[in-house]
């Protein structure tokens, strides 16, 4: 394993994340997560990520169970605020501050620590001013209970007048979290560039585009049986826009380009958003340790420019770059 610093900060961060996003707490049973996040571990991987509206609370506590009895110093454990986990009330959402701190402490709780290392806002809140959703976030900091703050799928806009306010409060906003993978560079264009004069780094999710890089899913073919794909829980709706057969032909294409960096199209995937230097780590998630053990290896590996040129011929036309896809309610 190889880590990277997130942001400009002092925080070291390994290239590979674990997150238990879709898993912990509904596809996996206890048992297989735990195993997968021992698999993580004993690959390098000392950053988990993770968030309260994930399987409604319950893969916060499967993580927090399952890195018991680990080092707390050796691990940067990750969680965010923003989408709904209490029972429906006016105050049980978003990113004001009364959610935001009782959302906090119900967080530490579940995960069984003192404090997280980064505490994100799941998204954008327009309802609430941000001078009041970045100031919870200083006190949470002052107090003890978190040691930095990131944003997800912000736009370069909220992103630059977040850290704007940051500056202000003295307080180190240093990640975005948002989805980037070969096929999604949605990010590129504008919130790249502005986290690069912000001093912020990316920790990108579904690097392998939900699955759809890993080259299971053919044209023309049936979709396979107890793939996410087939899964209403469990992303259905987000892989659906890839599954068209110029896409899946496409991915077919890269089979040739991995084959000659020697990694399976699945790792191919990872340690292609990682040849971003704004990217600090890549999230991948596991219902089996060995996906895990697997994936790892795309840590460390460099692509040269031809390589990455051909990818990129490869995936002409089927490449989505529009920034005015970044996810904000």
């Amino acid at each position: 394993m190889e880590f990277r610093r997130l942001g400009r900060s002092g925080l070291n961060v390994s290239e590979i994340s674990y997150g238990n996003w879709l898993t912990h707490g509904s596809q996996v049973e206890e048992d297989a997560a735990h195993a997968c996040v021992r698999a993580a571990l004993d690959s390098g991987i000392t950053t988990f990520d993770t968030a309260d509206v994930y399987a409604n609370t319950k893969a916060e506590s499967v993580l927090g169970r399952a890195l018991k009895g680990e080092r707390r110093e050796g691990l940067e454990i990750f969680t965010k605020v923003f989408w709904p986990t209490g029972p429906g009330g006016p105050n049980d959402k978003g990113l004001g501050r009364k959610h935001i701190m009782e959302s906090a402490h119900a967080s530490l709780r579940r995960l069984e620590t003192d404090y997280v290392d980064l505490y994100q806002a799941h998204r954008y809140d327009r309802t609430v001013p941000l001078e009041e959703t970045m100031l919870a976030f200083a006190d949470l900091v002052r107090q003890g209970k978190v040691l930095y703050i990131g944003v997800s799928e912000w736009t370069a806009e909220q992103i630059t007048r977040g850290a704007a306010l940051a500056r202000e409060l003295n307080v180190p906003l240093i990640s975005s979290q948002p989805q980037y993978s070969m096929l999604w560079r949605v990010i590129e264009e504008q919130v790249v560039p502005a986290c690069e004069r912000e001093g912020i780094s990316q920790i990108v999710w579904s690097p392998i585009a939900q699955g759809v890089l890993t080259g299971k899913y053919k044209p023309g073919a049936e979709l396979p049986a107890g793939s996410r794909a087939t899964d209403e829980s469990g992303g259905k709706n987000m892989i659906s826009r890839w599954l068209r057969d110029d896409v899946l032909t496409a991915v077919q294409n890269l089979e040739p380009l991995a084959k000659e960096a020697v990694l399976s199209l699945a790792q191919f995937a990872v340690a292609w958003v990682l040849q971003n230097p704004n990217v600090a780590s890549a999230i991948i998630g596991a219902s089996r340790p060995e996906q895990v053990t697997e994936n790892v290896k795309a840590a460390g590996v460099k692509l040269d420019a031809d390589l990455l040129a051909k990818i990129d011929d490869v995936l002409e036309g089927v490449i989505e770059r529009d920034p005015r896809l970044t996810m904000t309610p």
